[in-house]
């Protein structure tokens, strides 16, 4: 589909959804270029766009709020386009952009997989589980384990970037399980994910943990998802506390809603100071031609004056 070609006219409201189907069965076709490269993403529809290469998030997000937007600005054809390359996305290249040298995150061995299900659901913010934690007793009896700091300073030297690591504990004192917190954000989510990826491909992920084998040894973690949010244990009961489940388009289109909000209210101040500046000018040009006239009549008065003196 030319862009420029069809700029020029417009399609009603009502059609939007026809015409979103319509440029989505064109991006499925291969006919608009959106992938430009392995992690480098470009939008079809925004050809004059300073910015012309997206990580897929950033696209996603483009898109999103372009398509989501309720500013009089955007034409119904320009929303319908960003909807069919939401919908484009979503479903036919789904995938969350992850480091591209993570430093000590565990090597691939294809065992793992970084792709994201649009309906899965993670924990937000973002969290990873750890388990078989090692304990001692100490002398009242409680237990006793590696403190949270000890293991988010070691995160950190690994590259996963945890903003604090909450080890759990109970009436018996340390439970054995911790869990990280990685920043609200989506380099969050890169390092959540590779935070699970070094211990999977260690085969000390989720899975492995849940498998009826021999005795666990070492320690075992992944990032929390729905399941383990809605667990009746220790673990479920903190992530309750902790936060909500969401999936990735859903935190999308809260962000996009949250930025047009900014941008409604970033406009509304921009209007009323343009406004104050109008009042301003209107009053300073009011003061001038006053000030003009004054000096103009006080002219006159001296002119006046010297022509009476010159009489007598």
């Amino acid at each position: 589909m030319s862009q420029s070609s069809e700029e020029d006219t417009d399609i009603s409201d009502s059609e939007i959804s026809e015409y979103e189907e319509k440029c989505y069965e064109e991006l499925k076709s291969g006919s608009q270029n959106v992938k430009t490269s392995d992690e480098k993403f470009t939008c079809p529809y925004c050809p004059k766009k300073r910015k012309r290469d997206y990580l897929y998030n950033e696209l996603l997000q483009h898109a999103s709020g372009v398509g989501q937007s309720s500013s009089q600005k955007r034409k119904p054809r320009e929303k319908a386009t960003h909807l069919a390359l939401v919908k484009y996305l979503e479903k036919d290249l789904m995938t969350i952009d992850t480091p591209s040298e993570p430093t000590d995150k565990g090597a691939d061995n294809g065992d793992t997989d970084t792709s994201i299900d649009s309906d899965e659901q993670f924990v937000w913010p973002w969290i990873g589980i750890i388990v078989n934690i090692p304990t001692s007793r100490a002398q009242d009896g409680r237990a006793v384990g590696a403190s949270g700091s000890k293991l988010r300073d070691e995160y950190r030297r690994r590259g996963f970037n945890p903003y604090r690591v909450n080890p759990l504990w109970n009436f018996r004192g340390h439970s054995g399980t911790a869990l990280v917190e990685f920043y609200k954000n989506w380099p969050g989510l890169d390092n959540a994910l590779a935070f699970e990826k070094a211990y999977a491909s260690d085969h000390h992920g989720k899975k492995d943990w849940f498998v009826n084998t021999e005795p666990k040894s070492g320690l075992y973690a992944w990032v929390a998802r729905a399941d383990d949010y809605k667990k009746n244990n220790i673990i479920g009961e903190y992530l309750r506390k902790m936060g909500d489940i969401k999936t990735i388009p859903e935190l999308m289109e809260e962000e996009a809603r949250r930025q047009d909000k900014l941008v409604s209210n970033l406009t509304n101040i921009i209007e009323v100071k343009n406004k104050h500046l109008h009042e301003i000018e209107a009053r300073c040009t009011e003061t001038t031609a006053k000030m003009n006239s004054a000096m103009t009549e006080k002219d006159q008065l001296i002119q006046a004056y010297n022509e009476g003196i010159c009489i007598y």
